[in-house]
């Protein structure tokens, strides 16, 4: 692979490979920290904390209702739909004790979403806030689960902050629309169920499933990445060997903005932080970055993650220039490219650096990040330790330095493949192990890769995928469209948004009228935010449309007012 290139530019104390046999899963990872760190904060949300005591004793707890449950057995999927609370841990790591597969919900899907994923993955029993209940009782009929675990924003708290976080988010916000879910019982009784039960051991390694990762593909149909106990520790290993010279066991705290349930706040800020016994605290509402800004002055936190959006949010939010960096060790970007502009100011108004990562939910999902103690330089990175990073040509010949291909990826972080789908896992993961990514990249001469594109038609928003034939298929969903074609847009605040292009069935139809269309069979960050009305949609002679030359156009529009 260009002879390991990367390896020369690695920080100091990194080692090129990681011990894999170290942790047969990640259940003995989370077991090992409760032991060593038990009086320590796991996690804390809304100012209750839990210790790794009390985690430990809860995961147990739930996982022992989990196993007490008829026709439950292990590698049972358990699905869990609810934003950063800190019923997420306790329900992930209980079900991973008990040996279930994790599967990780947007609490923001759409009925229709929410329906595929819970059939795709068989789930058998779902843990949902009541927040989005009602969007499971529409589609529940038609989907595999069985038991019903249903929790309030105020449950893991004290009593009278219970009574007051649930009376606010139900009656003041009214953030609660009406449900009927008969047959579910709500998490703290789910804790008691279990407490007075043993939590058996099941035999766990690296060859059993841990988590269905759902993802988008080409086609739009979401995918479960199949995630073994293998390949997260596999990328524990990887993170905190690169962060070893910085980090100290026991004593870190790290700002969890992003949604636990997507890979990146679940690897980087979820696991990591718990393999080192540190202190994940969960911010539920990150939107509100007034409140966010109030808690990052009250806490002297160490690590922060986030993306682009979150940053420049936060940049722009008054009183942030007030916050003390002063304990910061660790400020990580992934998920979408950090703009320049925005690690300038960042490190302006911060003092801190925002290191960049790379990574994917088909690798766990880190394959690149850059030594923590360098200048932002517009790179992903270096490969992290045991992993092989190759740029290849369309026939999968190796290119050689400084010239652009396609990014594909080899480590024991690469999942097995897509659930029940081997001819899109035969498309993306070569029989020798090599993980086709889609992106686009060079890598200079002392092994830094960097992105300059993506093969593939996916547009990234805030980090989320979000794939132009789900828009399509939605946008001709309307009456008064005959064709439509989606491509990303750069945009200052996420990255890229999705811009549709339409040719008009009725000519009376509005840009608002679409953008009203979608908004009702599609999450927030998928809907359009531009819409261009053509008289035709450029195609290829046997008909198919070409939205590379939509993104050109896109392109010499936006290069004009600089010429």
């Amino acid at each position: 692979m260009t002879d390991n290139a990367w390896i020369q530019s690695y920080p100091p104390g990194v080692p090129e490979q990681v011990d894999l046999a170290q942790f047969g899963s990640i259940r003995d990872i989370f077991e090992q920290s409760c032991t060593k760190f038990p009086e320590n904060t796991a996690f804390s949300n809304l100012g209750t904390a839990l210790t790794y005591a009390q985690l430990e004793a809860q995961t147990r707890e739930f996982g022992a209702y989990l196993q007490s449950l008829p026709g439950m057995k292990k590698g049972d999927r358990i699905a869990l739909m609810m934003p950063n609370m800190l019923q997420y841990p306790v329900a992930m790591l209980g079900a991973i004790r008990a040996g279930f597969v994790v599967v990780n919900v947007n609490p923001l899907y759409t009925p229709t979403e929410l329906e595929h994923q819970l059939r795709d993955s068989g789930a058998k029993a779902i843990v949902v806030y009541e927040g989005v209940a009602s969007t499971l009782e529409k589609v529940l009929k038609n989907t595999p689960v069985e038991y019903l675990v249903v929790t309030t924003l105020g449950e893991m708290h004290g009593f009278f902050k219970r009574l007051l976080l649930n009376f606010v988010v139900r009656h003041i916000k009214k953030l609660v629309p009406k449900f009927n879910l008969s047959g579910s019982i709500n998490f703290r009784k789910a804790l008691t169920l279990g407490r007075g039960k043993e939590l058996k051991t099941v035999n766990l390694s690296h060859d059993d499933l841990a988590f269905l990762q759902y993802t988008g593909g080409t086609t739009g149909v979401s995918k479960g990445a199949m995630l073994t106990h293998g390949n997260i520790v596999a990328n524990l290993q990887q993170a905190s060997s690169w962060l070893n010279q910085d980090i100290e066991e026991g004593r870190e705290i790290a700002i969890t903005a992003l949604p636990m349930y997507h890979i990146f706040c679940l690897t980087a800020n979820v696991l990591v932080f718990m393999k080192v016994g540190g202190h994940c605290l969960m911010i539920t509402d990150p939107r509100n970055l007034p409140g966010f800004v109030k808690t990052l002055k009250a806490v002297p936190f160490t690590a922060l993650t986030g993306v682009n959006t979150l940053f420049n949010g936060l940049l722009n939010t008054p009183g942030f220039d007030q916050v003390d960096f002063s304990h910061v060790k660790l400020v990580l970007g992934g998920g979408a490219a950090i703009e320049p502009s925005v690690a300038e100011r960042w490190k302006k108004t911060t003092g801190t650096r925002l290191s960049e990562a790379y990574g994917l939910t088909e690798a766990s999902p880190a394959v690149c990040i850059n030594p923590l103690h360098e200048e932002y330089n517009g790179s992903i990175g270096l490969p992290v330790p045991s992993t092989l990073v190759s740029i290849r040509d369309d026939d999968f010949n190796e290119l050689p330095v400084g010239k652009e291909g396609e990014l594909c990826v080899k480590g024991p972080q690469v999942m097995r493949g897509y659930w029940n789908r081997p001819r899109e896992t035969a498309e993306i993961l070569t029989q020798d192990g090599w993980l086709k990514t889609g992106d686009i990249a060079y890598m200079d001469q002392n092994g830094y890769f960097y992105i300059t594109d993506r093969k593939k038609d996916m547009i990234l928003v805030s980090g989320f995928n979000v794939y132009p034939k789900e828009i399509e298929a939605v946008a001709t969903l309307h009456p008064g469209v005959f064709e439509a074609a989606a491509v990303g847009v750069p945009d200052g605040k996420t990255g890229e948004a999705v811009k549709l292009f339409v040719v008009k069935k009725d000519p009376a139809v509005t840009a608002e009228a679409l953008i009203e269309h979608c908004r009702k069979h599609m999450t927030a960050y998928k809907i359009p935010r531009h819409v261009e009305f053509m008289t035709e949609l450029p195609k290829s002679p046997v008909g198919k449309v070409l939205r590379r030359e939509l993104r050109d156009m896109e392109k010499k529009r936006l290069a004009q007012p600089a010429a």
